[in-house]
Formats: C-alpha cells, sequence, structure tokens
C-alpha cells in the first residue's frame, strides 16, 4: 500500500486510483481534485469528438435493439455527404454497421460521386438519371458487382421529375424505370388514414378542384381536416411544376393507373392516394405485366418481377414544432408561402401518425417491404418500440440541428467543442 502521512489533527481520506490505497489529508485531497479535473477538461478538449451523425446513429441503435427493432438507417441530405471533409464520413458509418441512403440528388456528377462514396442508395427526383449513372458505373467496376447489386434506386416522391409528385401516375413511373424502392410522404385525415401528400395542406400548386372553383394558399385544405374520401372526390392533384420541366401528366402515359383508378372507382388517376391503396396499386402493377394487358409489353417480366417487391420508404409529415389549434378553419393561420415548411404542426400528433401508417403496414403484410422515416425522431422511436418488425430511417440536414431540441434529449448531441 502507498500511504502519505497525514500531519496532526487531519482526517486521513481514502482513494482507490488503481490497486492500491492512497492516505490523504482533506486538503491534499480537495487539491488533487482539482489537478484531475483540470487535466480531464484538457484531455477532453484535445480528444476528437464523435462525429455527431455517427453519434446519433449509435443512440438510434441502442434504442432500437432494446425493443427488438432492426439497426436503423442514416438518410442525410446528399449537402453533408458531399465535398471535401463532409460531416457525414460514409466509410465511418459503414464501418460502424450504419447503411447511408443520401437524399435528393438529380445531378449525374453528384450522382457519380455518391456511388464512388459507396453510400447504399440514393433517393432522386429522376429515377432515369439514376438508373443510368448506376449502369455506367456498375459496367466500370465490375469488381464490384455486389455492390451494384444491392444499391437501393428511390424514386422521390414517386420520381417528380418525371410525373407530378405522389400520385399513382409518379409511382408506375417509378416502377416503369425499375426503382427498388418508392419513397412518399405521409399525412392523417379526419378518418385516420395516412393520406399521401408533402406539405400539411394540399397544395394549389399541384392541386386543383374537381368542381372547378378556385383553390389557393387563402383557402387551403389540410391533410388533419379533411377525410379520404373527401379529398379525393374533391382534388385532383395534375398540374405540372414549371421547375420539372421534363414532368409530364398526359394519362396515355399511365396505362396501368387508368386501370386501377377505374377497379378503384377513382373519379382521376390524379386524386390525392393513401398508403393502403398504393399497396394495392403495386399489386396491381405487377398483375397487370404478369398476366394482364401488359404481359406482351417487352419489359413486363422484369416489371412484373420488381413490383412483387418493391420498398416503400414512407415519411411522416410532423416535427417537433408547436400544434396549431384544432378545428377546420385556417382563417388565423398566417398564409404560407408555396415552398416554405411550416413552423408549425396543424397535423395530428406523432402516435396517430405512427397508429395509422404502421396500421396500413401491417394490415397488408407489408413489414418485410416498407420503412418509416421521417424528421421528426419521436416518431421512429414510437416505430421503433411498437411495430419493431418496420424498420427506421433518420432523416437529417445540417449537423448544428442534431444537438437542439429539434432531437430528442436521448438522442441529441454534444455541441461542437462540448465534451
Amino acid at each position: 500500500m502507498l500511504r502519505i502521512e497525514s500531519p496532526p489533527n487531519s482526517h486521513p481520506i481514502n482513494l482507490h486510483p488503481l490497486s492500491s490505497s492512497v492516505m490523504l489529508t482533506s486538503i491534499q485531497a480537495r487539491l488533487l481534485a482539482a489537478t484531475l479535473v483540470t487535466s480531464g477538461i484538457a484531455a477532453a478538449q484535445q480528444a476528437p469528438m464523435q462525429n455527431p451523425f455517427l453519434g446519433l446513429m449509435t443512440a438510434a441503435n441502442a434504442h432500437a435493439k432494446a425493443h427488438g427493432a432492426p439497426t436503423p438507417t442514416l438518410s442525410p441530405v446528399d449537402a453533408t455527404v458531399l465535398g471535401p471533409n463532409p460531416p457525414v464520413n460514409v466509410a465511418e458509418l459503414h464501418k460502424a454497421g450504419f447503411k447511408v441512403v443520401p437524399w435528393t440528388t438529380n445531378d449525374p456528377e453528384k450522382i457519380r460521386a455518391l456511388i464512388n462514396l459507396r453510400v447504399d442508395g440514393i433517393i432522386s427526383d429522376y429515377p432515369d438519371r439514376l438508373q443510368q449513372v448506376l449502369a455506367e458505373e456498375k459496367a466500370a467496376h465490375p469488381a464490384d458487382a455486389a455492390y451494384f447489386r444491392t444499391f437501393d434506386v428511390t424514386a422521390h416522391r414517386g420520381g417528380r421529375g418525371l410525373r407530378p409528385e405522389n400520385t399513382l401516375p409518379s409511382f408506375e413511373n417509378g416502377l416503369d424505370h425499375l426503382v427498388t424502392t418508392l419513397e412518399t410522404d405521409t399525412g392523417v385525415t379526419t378518418d385516420h388514414v395516412s393520406l399521401i401528400w408533402h406539405d400539411q395542406f394540399l397544395s394549389p400548386e399541384s392541386c386543383r378542384r374537381v368542381d372547378g372553383t378556385p383553390y389557393t394558399l387563402e383557402n387551403r385544405v389540410y391533410t388533419r381536416d379533411i377525410s379520404l374520401a373527401e379529398a379525393q372526390s374533391t382534388f385532383i392533384c395534375d398540374k405540372l411544376h414549371p421547375q420539372f420541366p421534363e414532368q409530364k401528366n398526359d394519362l396515355a402515359l399511365s396505362p396501368v393507373s387508368v386501370a386501377f383508378a377505374k377497379q378503384e372507382h377513382l373519379i382521376n388517376p390524379y386524386v390525392p392516394t393513401d398508403a393502403e391503396q398504393l399497396f394495392r396499386f403495386s399489386r396491381f402493377y405487377a398483375d397487370y405485366y404478369r398476366t394482364g394487358p401488359g404481359k406482351s409489353h417487352p419489359d413486363a417480366r422484369v416489371r412484373a418481377a420488381n413490383a412483387s417487391h418493391v420498398r416503400f420508404n414512407l415519411e411522416t409529415k410532423v416535427l417537433p414544432f408547436p400544434n396549431d389549434p384544432a378545428g377546420r378553419s385556417v382563417a388565423n393561420l398566417p398564409i404560407p408561402s408555396e415552398h416554405a415548411e411550416s413552423r408549425t404542426n396543424h397535423t395530428y400528433d406523432p402516435q396517430a401518425f405512427v397508429t395509422a401508417l404502421c396500421g396500413a403496414i401491417t394490415r397488408n403484410q407489408m413489414e418485410s417491404q416498407a420503412e418509416v422515416q421521417s424528421f421528426d425522431f419521436r416518431t421512429l422511436i414510437l416505430v421503433e418500440e411498437q411495430f419493431p418488425k418496420i424498420p427506421t430511417f433518420y432523416l437529417t440536414g445540417a449537423p448544428n440541428t442534431l444537438n437542439t431540441a429539434f432531437v430528442p434529449a436521448a438522442l441529441r448531441q454534444p455541441a461542437h467543442g462540448t465534451p
């Protein structure tokens, strides 16, 4: 034993730094403690901090595993993955066992750069461009056939660069391009159905009223304030967006959607759809090319096979923001600009999203083909706890958002420079 003698009338204190006991006076102990604290702070400041994205996914994975859920996937905005010293380190995340699927990449050279980083997939508005670059890279790197075989080609909102977004024709076009995943967005209606739409309200930029009366931001209709039947009898969302010059809405280009709409008694293939209807549509699409009118198409066999196992990446459109008052009136809400993200929720709560969406997934036995993604990690925590068979995707933006109240406390990352 190492022993330091105490002066008369002092009170010895025992410390056990290793296997030895150390006898210190209270004064000496306080001095030593102050030295250790100072040294510890200095060491922590000199030591490299854990990457916040790796920290997020490590914490998320611990929660998922505690509830028997699969390892979650990171889905970062592509700007955080590209460029010199990007905040998202793909190789580091892969080493830790996490997949990385960035969003939303439309430029062919950026697509190529992401593939060269060996991301696990890419979300794009243009599945045709993504497939073309992927084919070129696959031909140039035959030794990496296993990587390309599992690469996730995801059509953002069904592939909105080519068809009006989040509609049956957009999903049909994504399937025509043999995407492995259809990405889309969901809200919750008054009858608690997972309506497919990106904004909290049906956007006048995309949708028109069936009866021809004016539909503007001033009289916008929120998903929370309408039923599925009302949405499908009131709106047709076939408007073309100027920012996507290749977008087309000619129904002659969407024969499967036309046939499906007839079967479902829809007034138009471009009416808003819902998650369960999308699942039915994918099965209808496969049958259309397997045994139906499309069976003579030159790509019929491969289209039917792909549609039979296509995946669905379903986003919950709710954020950790304050909630607007309940009720159908929007008169007291500020009029949003066309492309601005809302800073409040005129929606149901996260539990309602999870119940509606995951209920649709489980009722259709789609747990093996669907995942839930969100910027609202409260939603993903609930999915992992209540529906552990359904994988989760953590959508992220800038790294500095990961240490704010935007992220639940259990997943929040230290601020830069904080040990």
